[in-house]
């Protein structure tokens, strides 16, 4: 999969937040822009959305649901895994992710009284996931729609309704959106547990300074022009971040990227990695990434070429990698900073690749399994 075309002149930087939105018709241009305006949802999301979310807990946990099922697609299938450790860690509440097929096609039917469903989607217009939350509510489930669409037909039909507030998304690669799902869902898992979501306070400053360094990405990028593939890996509540990662480089680089839990590497897939291939470690600073730990010291035993994304110490015992600015941050809100340097580097690779990142072949915005 390697690319022959010349490399496009890259944009020139900008001022504050580095990546920009170019001129009209240049590759990349709306994905670039959307990346941009993460840190202006997050400050929206905490200002005016907040409230709301708080509300929409307190009435749902006063409900006292017993456990909670996850049910998404694509990008928001790794919002809700991260919500899925939220609500294991901090709620102490069992969590799982659905497989909505047992409804949709085999017409499956459980008990789901007071049972919590969240169905996350950006556009909340997937039949799949409207037909699976009309079959939980049915079988007694309270069900929220955490959607960028309040008018969608599955806010409709589900009984709570959360709006991530991240405006209209042109661009295929989600990247906004799918910032705003993980703290509009931190948001309603502290308000479950009557917290004030206090540690998510900093993160829209903090992400304006990750989009300022968009030298250091395309730096990095430039490992990665001719890859044939990539492995990503993470533990605990990075571990999200390593899936959408890979998700957001397959879609837009056609890099094949094969994403694992650290424990899950060691079980076999570790066998593949030699000393030319590339491994990208998100080392969440926390427990997440003490327990990554071993992985990375074996990776390093094999020569791996390994870039992490994480705290200085873990960067500078690495081959390269970005420095994540997580000193005092919660461990539980780092994954909404750790993935976006890893949007900007799949952008820089596919524009080095020649190719447009707006616009991956074969996908539509919204996509309607079934």
């Amino acid at each position: 999969m390697s690319a022959t075309n010349p490399t496009p002149q890259a944009p020139a930087p900008g001022t504050g937040a580095a990546v920009q939105p170019e001129t009209a018709g240049q590759p990349g241009r709306i994905m670039s822009g959307e990346m941009a305006q993460q840190p202006a949802v997050l400050r929206r999301i905490l200002d005016a959305g907040a409230p709301r979310i708080r509300e929409i807990a307190e009435r749902i946990a006063a409900r006292n649901p017993r456990f909670v099922l996850l049910t998404a697609r694509g990008t928001s299938d790794n919002a809700a895994l991260y919500a899925k450790y939220l609500i294991e860690v901090l709620l102490g509440k069992p969590a799982g992710l659905t497989s909505m097929s047992t409804t949709t096609a085999y017409g499956a039917r459980p008990d789901l009284t007071d049972v919590l469903v969240i169905t996350v989607s950006q556009s909340g217009g997937s039949p799949d996931l409207v037909a699976s939350t009309e079959a939980a509510r049915a079988a007694g489930a309270i069900t929220l729609a955490v959607t960028n669409n309040p008018d969608s037909p599955l806010a409709e039909v589900s009984e709570f309704h959360i709006d991530v507030l991240a405006g209209p998304e042109k661009a295929l690669p989600a990247t906004k959106t799918y910032t705003a799902e993980l703290l509009a869902l931190y948001l309603f898992v502290e308000g479950l547990r009557g917290g004030d979501g206090s540690a998510a306070k900093g993160l829209p400053e903090l992400a304006d300074q990750i989009l300022a360094r968009k030298d250091e990405v395309k730096a990095l990028a430039g490992r990665y022009r001719f890859a044939e593939r990539l492995v990503l890996t993470s533990r605990g509540y990075g571990y999200p971040t390593a899936k959408e990662a890979a998700l957001k480089l397959m879609e837009t680089s056609y890099i094949p990227a094969l994403s694992f839990s650290g424990a899950d590497l060691l079980h076999g897939p570790l066998a593949m990695v030699d000393n030319v291939s590339p491994v990208i470690a998100i080392v969440t600073d926390g427990k997440g990434g003490k327990a990554l730990q071993p992985v990375l010291d074996r990776l390093r035993g094999r020569g791996a070429d390994l870039v992490v994304i994480g705290n200085e110490r873990q960067v500078e015992a690495a081959s390269a990698g970005f420095v994540l600015p997580t000193e005092g941050v919660a461990e539980e809100v780092q994954p909404i900073l750790e993935i976006i340097p890893l949007q900007m580097l799949a952008y820089e690779i596919t524009i080095a690749r020649g190719q447009d990142p707006d616009a991956p072949r074969a996908l539509a915005k919204v996509t309607e399994t079934r």
